[in-house]
């Protein structure tokens, strides 16, 4: 299944950062943290990545597209924030609705390894919710390993 990574137009960053923010944003709601806090978390993150507004020379946003389908989501690939360079991270990878289950999440993944490699990167990490079932699954079959696992209880 041809799937190229392609990076977002400037015309289109904006629109990008900003739905990315409100989707982590609603994740880590539904991870049990409160909305303004959500909202708050989410801004800073992509802040700290993007300080300018637009992809740096390390953080690169791609449109994963199809040559049928067209574009079929996006992913974000960078170096972790830690000080280890050859190591990188998913930040985050989408495939839309309407294209799920069709393989594609698989092969950005794989993508997201060629990038991250073909940079210097030694390993690839990534975070998934909790409440992420097919995510996980899609990132074990990959061969990720699971590292850490926070847990929290509501009182």
């Amino acid at each position: 299944m041809p799937l190229t990574l392609v990076p977002i137009p400037a015309s289109r960053f904006s629109a990008w950062q900003a739905r990315c923010q409100a989707e982590y944003a609603a994740d880590l709601v539904a991870a049990g943290e409160p909305p303004s806090e959500a909202d708050r978390h989410a801004a800073e993150s992509l802040a700290e990545s993007f300080p300018s507004g637009a992809p740096t020379a390390h953080h690169a946003v791609f449109d994963l597209v199809h040559e049928v389908d067209g574009v079929v989501g996006y992913l974000w690939i960078g170096p972790d924030r830690s000080e280890d360079e050859a190591a990188w991270w998913v930040w985050d990878v989408v495939v839309e609705p309407g294209h799920r289950g069709k393989g594609y999440g698989r092969t950005a993944m794989l993508l997201a390894e060629d990038h991250a490699r073909a940079a210097g990167a030694r390993t690839l990490g990534l975070s998934v919710f909790g409440h992420n079932e097919t995510a996980r699954r899609l990132y074990e079959s990959v061969g990720y390993d699971v590292t850490t696992v926070k847990m929290r209880k509501a009182l």
